[in-house]
């Protein structure tokens, strides 16, 4: 049975190649890698990086799950903050590693485990050389909020190219979520590191998930 076309609406930049390259590329056989709590932990910087960020429980293991094809390779919970760890994913051959970081903005530890999370994950972005792209995943039913626009901003001063991706967007209407997209496509035109192009997913109905694979496909080849 062929896979839907899932390319998100109404902006979809990416050619027929790219989507079935990036249908491919995910075709393999994904795994878990390590986790990491110490930057002296990292793993060789031996494939292009490809990273996830977001508040708890925005969907990030839910969407990588998706993307691989692996169900529950990425850990899901309904607790906020149970992602603690920078998480490595990757494939046989693959020219990319997936990299799932600690939610932010909420999480059930004490208050000095918590910066040591966020002292981690900020190092990793600035210090890695093969990291292309972080996805920053935003839960399309509440929008920006103070916490992701604060992180934006940390990635501007970093220079770190990132990219929004919308999530659940299932659970909303079609008005709401042009609303939410044009809300969030005006706050990225003043931020310097910001992709412009934004993504809309749902993790549980696979619509964009072909259009997240092409853009990972397009970091491999670049």
């Amino acid at each position: 049975m062929s896979e839907p076309d899932n390319s998100s609406k109404p902006d979809a930049p990416y050619t027929e190649g790219e989507i079935e390259a990036g249908r491919l590329m995910f075709r393999r056989p994904w795994g878990f890698v390590t986790s990491v709590a110490h930057l002296e932990q990292l793993p060789p910087e031996a494939a292009t990086e490809v990273a996830f960020a977001g508040r708890s429980n925005v969907g990030k293991s839910s969407l990588i799950n998706a993307l691989t094809g692996v169900k529950g390779l990425a850990r899901t919970s309904n607790t906020p903050g149970r992602t603690q760890m920078l998480n490595f994913f990757a494939a046989p051959e693959s020219p990319v590693t997936l990299v799932d970081m600690p939610g932010y903005g909420y999480a059930q530890a004490p208050k000095s485990l918590v910066d040591a999370w966020t002292e981690l994950v900020f190092t990793y972005l600035q210090g890695r050389a093969r990291l292309r792209r972080v996805f920053v995943l935003i839960d399309s039913r509440h929008g920006l909020k103070e916490v992701d626009l604060k992180v934006m901003g940390l990635l501007d001063r970093a220079a770190v190219s990132y990219q929004v991706v919308l999530t659940k967007t299932d659970k909303i209407k079609p008005g709401q979520l042009l609303r939410i997209r044009q809300d969030t496509a005006e706050s990225l035109k003043k931020r310097p590191a910001a992709h412009p192009n934004i993504i809309d997913t749902s993790s549980e109905k696979g619509a964009g998930i072909a259009d997240v694979r092409a853009e990972i496909y397009k970091l491999s080849i670049d």
